[in-house]
């Protein structure tokens, strides 16, 4: 039912087929009974084959795109950093494993190559030391692309590709916020396919990703509920085990069990698991502290599933019951919370959107005496006084990445998903207040997509006054 709902909201086509629950949606009968490669349930490859498409309408005449998976990243010694597909690849393909190559040629007068794939060929000693690797047989299930070719036979296939084509795009990492020293395999490739074809025309594929990636697919909506509902599982599970004594990395440990045994990948990001004056540092991540009885507990964390990923803050009083000045707080940053919510309308800018909740804060913090009218009359515009309080942006773009491919400029629109997280920390007064939801934008107005998970005081406080305290199998 849930999954109906959110796609008449988002005002798609309904139809018994294509709507009828995640396990529907995601689960693929074929060659799927004897294999898979992840923890998750097959995606539906229609998913893939519809942004390829959407990919290639935007893509100039006789051009060719080529993507890249990640590198797996060396840590030390002869060991890897746990391996995590490439964001942009995974969108175009579904495939989930290292050395993965996608090219996109829509107007390829060579019959069937408009769509290739290119994938590492396993043997027996890697099938005995990693375990298996996609066949090309189910990499064409996973991704719908039928001309699968061997990583070896790259160079070769790829010449006479490239030949037909006058210009070619590359990809690489335009997160606006994105700074690394780190060369990716998509920027290293570029370096080197620009010297190789030095008169063919070059674009960014970043641009057409970012317009795509913004408008979530039903699929995507279904594989975030389920991100969301895994992290509401989670978030559960720490109501009945914090209390004085347990160190934030115990409450982390709770969360990961239960993201592990749900099936997610991990965690969507490092979590925040943040006691007492700690819940003021805005990215604090060390989670090895004592949580008292009178602190706050801020946490912020997010399932990963199918590689989309949940973004969630809560706080909690450590031991069950909100002092005085804490629930205050605390309703007063729910309360602007709401408020927020109901502006993720499509037409609003972010800029626009932002300032109103600003003013939404800047209510609540003259409210809780904690700024004056005389501080807002001598404030400097770039930096209102609500700031000092609630310095972070509300929203950002959600989907594959925590902070997904996005256009910040371009209006909010049907299908679009943001958090909602206002916070207001009080360093002076040892504790800080966070709370975040994930908003399905739709034209019938926002849908909450952890609308389930308890947020009011009093449902925190009764469930941890009646559940029972410990490790939970």
């Amino acid at each position: 039912m849930i999954a109906a709902k959110i796609c008449l909201l988002a005002g798609w086509q309904v139809s018994k087929p294509k709507i009828i629950g995640i396990k529907s949606i995601l689960a693929i009968p074929y060659l799927w009974e004897n294999f898979s490669a992840m923890r998750y349930e097959a995606i539906n490859p229609n998913l893939f084959r519809l942004n390829r498409k959407r990919f290639a309408r935007l893509m100039k005449p006789k051009s060719i795109a080529i993507f890249h998976s990640n590198d797996q990243m060396p840590r030390n010694g002869d060991q890897y950093y746990p391996f995590r597909q490439n964001s942009d690849l995974f969108y175009l393909s579904g495939l989930d494993q290292p050395e993965a190559v996608v090219v996109l040629f829509p107007d390829c007068v060579k019959d069937g190559f408009q769509e290739v794939a290119f994938i590492k060929k396993s043997n027996a000693h890697i099938a005995v030391w990693e375990g298996h690797k996609y066949t090309k047989e189910e990499a064409t299930a996973i991704s719908g692309i039928e001309k699968v070719y061997w990583l070896d036979d790259m160079d070769d296939v790829l010449h006479e590709l490239i030949l037909l084509a006058n210009r070619i795009y590359l990809n690489s990492n335009e997160n606006d916020r994105y700074k690394s020293d780190v060369l990716s395999r998509d920027i290293r490739y570029a370096k080197g396919i620009q010297q190789k074809y030095p008169t063919h025309k070059y674009h960014r594929a970043q641009p057409i990703l970012k317009k795509l990636a913004m408008i979530k697919s039903e699929t995507e909506i279904e594989l975030l509920q389920q991100a969301c509902d895994i992290t509401d599982n989670a978030f559960r599970r720490v109501l009945s085990f914090t209390r004085p004594g347990v160190r934030e990395y115990e409450v982390e440990a709770e969360i990961i069990h239960e993201f592990i045994r749900s099936g997610a990948n991990g965690h969507g990001y490092p979590p925040i698991i943040a006691a007492g004056a700690n819940s003021c540092i805005l990215h604090y991540d060390v989670n090895d502290q004592v949580c008292k009885e009178g602190d706050v507990l801020l946490m912020d964390f997010g399932a990963e599933y199918a590689n989309y990923s949940a973004d969630l803050s809560r706080t909690i009083p450590v031991s069950g019951r909100f002092t005085k000045r804490q629930r205050a707080v605390y309703n007063a940053v729910l309360k602007v919370m709401k408020e927020a919510i109901t502006m993720l309308v499509p037409g609003t800018t972010l800029e626009d959107y932002h300032k109103e909740v600003g003013k939404l804060m800047e209510s609540e913090l003259l409210a809780l005496k904690l700024i004056t009218k005389h501080d807002i009359e001598k404030q400097d515009p770039k930096w209102p006084a609500y700031k000092k309080y609630f310095m972070h942006g509300t929203s950002h773009h959600l989907g594959l990445d925590v902070h997904d491919l996005c256009d910040r400029y371009a209006p909010i629109q049907a299908g679009m998903v943001f958090t909602c997280e206002p916070g207001i920390y009080i360093p002076d007064e040892g504790f800080g207040i966070r709370l975040e939801d994930d908003i399905l934008v739709t034209d019938e107005g926002p849908f909450n997509l952890m609308a389930n998970i308890p947020i009011e005081v009093e449902e925190i406080e009764e469930i941890m006054n009646t559940a029972e305290t410990g490790v939970i199998s």
